[in-house]
């Protein structure tokens, strides 16, 4: 079942992966550009609002919760779902190492709060709205993840840098599987409750797990070495940022995965890129000889330019 969809947020990296995941089975997709498109009316005859926008953590609290005043607004005058891409923010360095849909939203620090209080906007809105939950991303091109920024630079060296405990296993997600996971909700929206908190189960990985499959990729030795949080504490006075990636980083050094039951049920026999794969896809902006390229990756149709 294919429809028309609207993408919030298309040049960030996971509207980008969702654009092209829609547009690959042959949904109607429509690109917002905020600096010259009313949200209403484009909201009108469309059958899904992907909501991908994702300003800056020192912005979050200032624009989130108009940003999501303005979809539910859209999506009321529109009739269309909501589907958004969560995050394991809402559940806090207490909960268990189990993330699913009834884990407790009991994270007390402000971007946690922040995503709590978002959802909550959404549940009690009315509007059909669709979370669907993943850890960490992995992406095809260099789009600011902690995976491009920490971790794969170093490599170049045979060092993989990362940012905590690397024993502990860790959510991850592969963006074109998750845009993928979005389409598969779309099209059984039509079956969904108003509110749906689906997590995506996507990799469990710890550090040594990702140096490893790096090395695969590569053809040669990594060695590990832990990112070192020093700079960026220093730097907390004069970086707005700094403060907010060190309020997050017990994410580093907490053991979790997330829990794919809900999403299994609802779309058995999804087929999940395997980890040895993404990460060398993961890898090729930093070397492209990196692992074999996905069959087909070439003749792939493309999402309409912005």
């Amino acid at each position: 079942m294919t429809g028309t969809v609207l993408i919030l947020g298309a040049n960030g990296r996971f509207g980008r992966n969702a654009a092209e995941a829609f547009w690959n089975v042959g949904w109607r997709v429509s690109l917002f550009d905020r600096s010259k498109d009313d949200l209403i009316t484009a909201a009108q005859g469309q059958d899904v609002i992907v909501s991908a926008w994702n300003p800056l953590y020192p912005d979050w609290g200032a624009q989130v919760p108009k940003l999501t005043e303005q979809v539910i607004a859209a999506a009321k005058s529109s009739g269309a779902t909501v589907i958004i891409p969560g995050n394991v923010y809402v559940y806090g360095p207490d909960a268990p190492d189990r993330f699913a849909a009834d884990t407790p939203h009991a994270a007390r620090n402000p971007l946690g709060q922040v995503r709590i209080k978002m959802e909550e906007s959404f549940r009690a809105s009315g509007v059909q709205t669709i979370i669907l939950r993943a850890g960490d991303f992995l992406d095809t091109e260099a789009s600011g993840n902690w995976f491009d920024k920490i971790m794969a630079p170093s490599l170049k060296k045979g060092v993989f840098t990362y940012p905590g405990a690397p024993d502990l296993p860790h959510g991850w997600a592969f963006l074109p599987d998750l845009a993928r996971a979005t389409v598969a909700l779309a099209e059984q929206r039509e079956f969904l409750p108003r509110f749906s908190d689906i997590p995506f189960a996507g990799y469990t990985l710890s550090g040594h797990d990702m140096a490893h499959l790096c090395a695969e990729a590569l053809g040669k030795p990594v060695r590990l070495k832990k990112m070192s949080w020093l700079p960026i504490q220093i730097a907390r006075p004069f970086w707005p940022l700094a403060k907010h990636l060190v309020e997050m980083s017990y994410l580093w050094n907490k053991a979790h995965h997330l829990d794919g039951q809900a999403f299994d049920e609802l779309v058995p026999d999804f087929p999940v890129t395997p980890p040895s794969e993404a990460i060398a896809r993961a890898l090729r902006p930093f070397n492209p000889t990196a692992g074999p390229s996905r069959q087909g990756d070439a003749a792939r149709p493309l999402a309409p330019a912005a």
